[in-house]
């Protein structure tokens, strides 16, 4: 059987049984091999290196990505792993938190090494929190805590600078509530006296505490935004019930007072007056004098001159005077008035509506404007809704104009999730799986089936053709042979007959020296014409 297959046909057969058996080697690898899922991503090389060292400890299986950043262990084992991981303390993201305190010894330590120990278990602790925020790869953070010195009245506030790399953009919420926290988080700290930054330079807090007279720029812009966005999306979702969904834009514009001012003012009223008190006193007043005709004397000037008896032509004067006092209290209206920076100024709302799409017959549809009576009906609703004030100079525009593209009128993300909604990773198992039985089907139904089946099949023999003739004796043959007929022509072919038929025994007479000086390569000849008539 080997002859007859020849080297060739062993030598395929044995390349395409390697191949089949490194094939389905690799499918058995693959389906035992577990499927490895991320650890942790964007790692420092530190708690890169504490991790595998770990991992290697305790003999968990992983994998490392990008430069050791990314650290894959099967997906079954993520979650014993990191507790695990983080009963070691692991990952530290680079920062060192409260445990500076376990690793080192407070015999002997001075007051300015435990100072600079809680700074940086601080710093390492708020790192690491603000670290845990989805929009947050990394995060440094340095305080500045200063003390009181003695015999000083004046006291500083502490601040504080953030240094984050983010994924993305980060939103002024966002940002806000990192300096709460990290303002929370250390006493007698306010949140504007936080700074942060991004890895890329940009100035996301200015971190600006001179906020007596009025608000910093970045608090203006986020109450502004805030406000903006606060009105805009309660007009839309008033509008959307009326007009549609996707059929109105609205454009917010709000103007904040950005200084804080107060004001007092003292009013009295006349016509209020109560009696508070009231007080009377009589007084009565007698004298007596001679009358003008008398005489002046010295006498009349000592002590006791008037003891003297009257002398004819003297006179007595009386007098009686009455006071009253009557005090009086006078209502007055005393009222101070604070507004505070961040109150809304003045308002601008811009109010775009689409028109109506009416299909015909055909099932064609066409634009239709809105009628002035449901544009005024509209413009009173957000007149309503934005809290409009003809005083503080709002301004309020609606029109009605025709969209560049036909909103679609189907709300998205509205159905439930059903049956078929798969993940990424079960989409690509199924991938993998479904390739990966393409190739096998390929290789046992166009390699392997025809290559059995050639080997199984035996080839054809040779049907050697049944003698027409019957046979005849040697005295016969020598007869017909040496039998000359008479006609010339007949004669020719004889002749001619007898000359080809000793060309042909000649060179059967060759052939059979080749053959039997070249035994191996006249087989090989005859096995080539074998496959080229089989």
């Amino acid at each position: 059987m080997l002859n007859r297959l020849g080297l060739a046909r062993i030598a395929a057969m044995g390349v395409v049984t390697i191949m089949l058996l490194g094939f389905f080697a690799f499918l058995i690898f693959r389906v035992t091999a577990p499927q490895m899922a991320p650890l942790y991503s964007g790692l420092s090389f530190d708690d890169s290196a504490a991790i595998v060292a770990e991992l290697q400890s305790s003999g968990v299986p992983y994998e490392l990505r990008g430069d050791g950043e990314t650290i894959l262990v099967p997906r079954d084992q993520i979650t014993s792993v990191r507790m695990t991981l983080a009963g070691s303390g692991l990952p530290t993201n680079g920062q060192i938190g409260y445990e500076i305190f376990d690793q080192q010894s407070t015999l002997g330590a001075t007051s300015f090494v435990q100072d600079v120990n809680l700074i940086r278990a601080l710093e390492g602790e708020l790192a690491r929190t603000i670290t845990s925020l989805a929009q947050v790869k990394t995060a440094r953070v340095h305080l500045v805590l200063p003390k009181r010195e003695l015999f000083r009245r004046e006291r500083q506030d502490p601040t504080a600078s953030v240094t984050l790399g983010i994924r993305g953009a980060l939103n002024a919420s966002e940002i806000r509530a990192i300096q709460h926290i990290i303002a929370s988080a250390v006493e007698g700290m306010d949140p504007n006296a936080v700074s942060v930054i991004d890895d890329s330079g940009r100035l996301l807090a200015s971190g600006n505490t001179d906020t007596a007279n009025g608000v910093v720029g970045t608090d203006l812009d986020e109450r502004t935004v805030a406000v903006e966005t606060r009105l805009k999306n309660a007009i839309e979702d008033l509008l959307t019930n009326v007009v549609g969904a996707g059929r109105a834009r609205v454009q917010v514009t709000a103007e904040l007072e950005t200084t804080r001012s107060t004001k007092s003012s003292e009013t009295f009223d006349p016509n209020g007056q109560v009696v508070r008190s009231s007080q009377t006193r009589d007084l009565a007043n007698s004298s007596t004098g001679e009358t003008p005709s008398g005489q002046v004397s010295v006498g009349q000037d000592l002590p006791n001159a008037n003891q003297s008896t009257a002398t004819p032509g003297a006179a007595t004067d009386q007098s009686k005077t009455t006071e009253e006092t009557v005090n009086y209290e006078i209502s007055k209206e005393t009222q101070t008035d604070i507004s505070e920076a961040g109150s809304i100024k003045r308002l601008s709302v811009a109010v775009v509506v689409d028109g109506i799409y009416v299909s015909d017959a055909n099932g064609n549809s066409t634009y239709q404007p809105r009628t002035a009576q449901e544009i005024d009906q509209i413009n009173n609703l957000v007149r309503s809704a934005m809290g409009f004030d003809e005083t503080r100079g709002d301004q309020l525009q609606v029109v009605n104009l025709q969209f560049a593209e036909r909103p679609d009128l189907v709300t998205a993300g509205t159905s439930e999730p059903s049956l078929f909604d798969f993940t990424r990773d079960d989409l690509m198992s199924a991938a993998e799986m479904a390739v990966t039985a393409l190739i096998g089907l390929a290789l046992i139904f166009f390699v392997m089936r025809p290559l059995v089946r050639k080997v199984l099949t035996p080839e054809d023999t040779l049907a050697l053709p049944e003698p027409t003739m019957r046979p005849v004796s040697t005295e016969e043959a020598l007869t017909e042979v040496m039998h000359v007929p008479d006609d010339p022509e007949k004669k020719a072919m004889m002749d001619a007959a007898k000359r080809q038929g000793a060309a042909h025994a000649r060179t059967i007479e060759t052939v059979g020296s080749l053959v039997s000086e070249n035994p191996r390569q006249s087989s090989v000849i005859v096995r080539d014409w074998l496959t080229e008539a089989a």
